[in-house]
């Protein structure tokens, strides 16, 4: 039966200390060489706190990586390089992304996402724009929803 070890971990910096090392210690796997794979996997979301699944089999010691998608807060933050979302989000503007940068980000969760296509993803993204403070082309996401819907502007195919 696989045991299943569930972190969040900060990409590309993983340690073999807690929570990681107590968690696979007992395991009896090489925690280093399973830090180096998780680092080595998570490094494109360096200074960003990513959820990792280490799958294992205790019988044969096999291990297995899955590498979950920050929240879309926290990629839109590093989008715009900025700490936080703003505390008053109707009034106080913290950063402006491009229509380029919402579909990058929009393509990082597009697994995680219950919607059918990019664009789905992209009206999800912008509307956690709005929440935190987030213009989008110097306008409030919800026009730019409202255009994206009507086909004003148009979203790729995946």
């Amino acid at each position: 039966m696989a045991q299943v070890v569930e972190v969040l971990v900060e990409g590309g910096k993983a340690t073999p200390g807690p929570p990681l090392g107590p968690a696979l210690g007992p395991l009896g796997l090489n925690v280093a060489q399973v830090v180096k794979d998780i680092n080595e996997k998570t490094k494109a979301f360096a200074g960003m706190q990513v959820p990792v699944k280490v799958i294992v089999d205790p019988a044969t010691k096999k291990y297995e990586i899955e590498v979950g998608t920050p929240p879309t807060t926290a990629l839109i933050k590093k989008e715009l390089g900025i700490e936080k979302g703003s505390s008053d989000a109707r009034g106080t503007k913290v950063g402006d992304l491009t229509i380029d940068q919402v579909v990058k980000i929009a393509r990082m969760k597009r697994e995680n996402s219950i919607s059918y296509d990019l664009k789905g993803v992209v009206l999800e993204v912008l509307g956690t724009c709005v929440s935190m403070g987030v213009t989008v082309e110097g306008k409030d996401p919800r026009e730019i929803q409202k255009l994206i819907k009507d086909g004003s502007i148009a979203v790729p195919d995946e």
